[in-house]
């Protein structure tokens, strides 16, 4: 670790290195944090009014609703958000992350990730949606609303039954990142890690063929308990005064947004611009929603794109997008080694000096939603946040040495 950094700085990931994210089980909203049954949860800084949600929130919020019980149908759900009576607010302004256009419902089954060395920090994260209509996808369907009910039915089933007294997660994404993954936008060892560790504790070891298609099918299904992990990792650092490490990223399709260790609870944000890369053929680029998703969070602490070296195929998916100094930024921006990672070993913590530093801030990988809520997923790219970003967040932490 370089002893360069700022001292806050360096105190933060010291904070962030020994923070063991243990999945404990399931939990909701409702239960852990007692949220009102009309509050749902959305990726990114906060919408500055209903007018501003952009079409795949509101259509997932309407497969919540629906999910619910809160509407007897999308187009009813779709009122209720559009009149106020369903509240949207940041998933990560409560300890929550969610993937792209997905929302959190108050009584939909989360991921419980703690920090097991300390019990002082909790993240929660909703299952992930696979293959299929999920709801991470923002499109308004009772095809979405049907398997949003089978993530949350045989596969919580599969996954609670074969959680047992928990499991670590950073040795899983250790053996991820040695053998191709990159924690975010490529999961697939992970993934496979995951499964095999809970088919072999399932009671009798029958496991629904269903589920266990499914799971092959969908290489993701590691990345929102990562998501959870990552989040967990970034809240040991909250508070730390004087500290520029980056706690909070994310984006709601129409602004993207961070927050830092010395201003806890404060969103900085910039207009979202859409993930640079490859999208369907014959498709308007115009039909590009602007960068979305909490998985952020993963760049944000370090891995992702921002460690994309380990994973040559994200490599060659992203080639024509990622700029020549990813590997030199990737490099600069991290602070240092968490003291959990073995089998690989990345520099994770990113301080806004380092980015100011540089020149430069965490590159992202995101999913490319489409902008009318339609089409869901239609690419994937790569979001450079503005440096603006980084140095309002900087001006306001030195601003708060000045009161």
């Amino acid at each position: 670790m370089d002893l360069n950094y700022h001292p806050k700085d360096l105190l933060a990931f010291d904070r962030i290195s020994v923070v063991q994210p243990f999945w404990r089980g399931f939990e909701t909203v409702k239960n852990q944090l007692g949220l009102d049954e009309n509050v749902f949860l959305h990726a990114g800084p906060a919408f500055s009014n209903i007018e501003e949600i952009c079409v795949p929130i509101l259509n997932s919020a309407a497969v919540g609703a629906v999910f619910e019980g809160l509407a007897k149908n999308l187009d009813d759900a779709t009122k209720m958000v559009l009149s106020g009576e369903i509240i949207l607010k940041p998933a990560q302004d409560f300890n929550v992350v969610t993937p792209l256009a997905a929302v959190v419902t108050p009584q939909m089954p989360l991921h419980y990730v703690y920090d097991g060395n300390h019990g002082n920090q909790f993240c929660l994260a909703p299952i992930n949606g696979g293959t299929g209509p999920a709801i991470r996808l923002g499109q308004k369907s009772e095809e979405a609303v049907k398997h949003l009910h089978w993530i949350n039915g045989p596969v919580l089933d599969f996954m609670a039954g074969g959680l047992g007294e928990g499991i670590e997660l950073i040795p899983i994404a250790s053996t991820g990142l040695r053998h191709g993954d990159d924690c975010h936008g490529r999961t697939i060892v992970s993934t496979k890690c995951l499964f095999d560790e809970l088919a072999s504790r399932v009671k009798g070891g029958s496991i629904n063929s269903d589920v266990r298609d499914f799971f092959a099918k969908s290489p993701s299904m590691f990345l929102n308990l990562w998501m959870a992990a990552t989040k967990c990792m970034m809240l040991a650092a909250e508070g730390v005064r004087g500290s520029s490490v980056i706690i909070a990223m994310g984006g709601n399709g129409v602004r993207m947004g961070l927050q830092i260790a010395g201003l806890p609870g404060q969103w900085f944000t910039e207009v979202a611009t859409p993930p640079q890369g490859k999208i369907f053929q014959n498709l308007d680029t115009n039909r590009r929603l602007g960068a979305i998703g909490d998985s952020a969070v993963v760049e944000a602490l370090g891995l992702g794109a921002m460690q994309i070296s380990s994973a040559p195929e994200q490599i060659k998916v992203f080639k024509d997008v990622l700029p020549q100094n990813f590997e030199d930024r990737s490099e600069a921006l991290k602070v240092g080694v968490h003291y959990d990672f073995q089998e690989a070993a990345p520099k994770i913590g990113i301080p806004l000096r380092s980015s100011l530093n540089f020149g430069a801030g965490p590159l992202v990988a995101l999913g490319i939603i489409d902008k009318a809520g339609e089409l869901g997923r239609i690419g994937g790219g790569i979001y450079d946040p503005p440096l603006t970003l980084f140095d309002s967040a900087m001006a306001a932490l030195d601003k708060s040495y000045e009161q």
